[in-house]
């Protein structure tokens, strides 16, 4: 769905598409339609930018040329600065949980709900290329040693959520909703509510009701879990979020965490970190003073 639509929900005009593999909704309480396609245009664009920038799909970015450089120094412009920037920030609080050089581990894990489990041998042997400690980085020269790639697909889309509410929130001062693959962000409520209803959906079970239904008036709400993405084998299910120091994902972890933060920036690197916690999730965000769902 490249294409926008729009329709109209009450006092609200929603425009959904397509980006980052994600359904990407923009809700805008104007009463001009013209007007909020004009915004809603301006935000798939923003999107659509940002994918093309850091989608390590594309051979045509920064991602690729990082990727393909066999080792040697790449140049990259200052957006794509503050990303590295932001993972070695990531990597380093999380003392190496966050790391944006194990998606390399996609070689061994197809987490498309079959029972292909890797081997150990298999798994332990792209271990070797894992490790952002490895790199070199000093604005603007980034260095990837040979037989490693980074990937910003845990940190990209929830920028692209913020990225869009600072532009929309340039261009107009009317309520709206920014929602990429159910992650959220909100800068006022509507006019006639209180807030955004947003409903937290069950991990598991098939069941299309909402667990846990939030009216949220401003800030982001993220969630990280394996609703979509696992293996199941022998009555084990095996999450997507693989710990990078071990390659395998995470023992003990939640089913799914959502976290509300001020951005969803810092609520999407909180909801991945509590899944790396595993059986430790709670007692993590506790430590953070957030408001949280966990799902086990």
């Amino acid at each position: 769905m490249k294409e926008l639509q729009i329709e109209q929900r009450g006092s609200v005009w929603v425009g959904v598409f397509r980006a980052m593999a994600s359904p990407c909704e923009i809700h805008i309480e104007l009463r001009s339609r013209k007007r909020a396609a004009q915004l809603m245009a301006l935000a798939q664009k923003e999107a659509l930018r940002i994918e093309r920038l850091f989608s390590r799909y594309r051979d045509d970015n920064v991602i690729h040329r990082i990727n393909t450089a066999a080792g040697r120094s790449v140049t990259v412009d200052s957006e794509t600065a503050r990303m590295l920037d932001f993972a070695d920030q990531c990597f380093t609080l999380s003392e190496g949980l966050f790391d944006v050089t194990s998606g390399l581990l996609r070689k061994a894990w197809n987490f498309d709900g079959s029972d292909r489990v890797p081997t150990m041998a298999a798994v332990d042997a792209l271990l070797p290329q894992v490790g952002w400690q490895q790199v070199s980085w000093s604005e603007p020269h980034f260095t990837l040693p040979d037989g490693m790639q980074i990937d910003l697909g845990g940190i990209g889309k929830e920028y692209a959520v913020d990225r869009t509410v600072s532009l929309l929130n340039e261009h107009c001062q009317a309520p709206f909703l920014v929602n990429f693959g159910g992650d959220l962000h909100a800068l006022r409520s509507p006019v006639t509510a209180q807030g955004w209803r947003v409903g937290i959906e069950a991990s598991r079970g098939g069941s299309s009701d909402a667990l846990h239904s939030i009216l949220l008036e401003r800030g982001a709400l993220t969630t990280s879990g394996d609703a979509r993405r696992y293996l199941l084998k022998d009555g084990v299910r095996y999450g997507h979020v693989l710990n990078p120091k071990t390659g395998w994902p995470v023992e003990g972890a939640p089913a799914s965490v959502t976290v509300a933060g001020n951005t969803c920036t810092e609520a999407g690197i909180l909801s991945t970190l509590a899944i790396l916690h595993g059986n430790e999730a709670e007692s993590f965000l506790e430590d953070q003073g957030v408001r949280y769902w966990v799902q086990r």
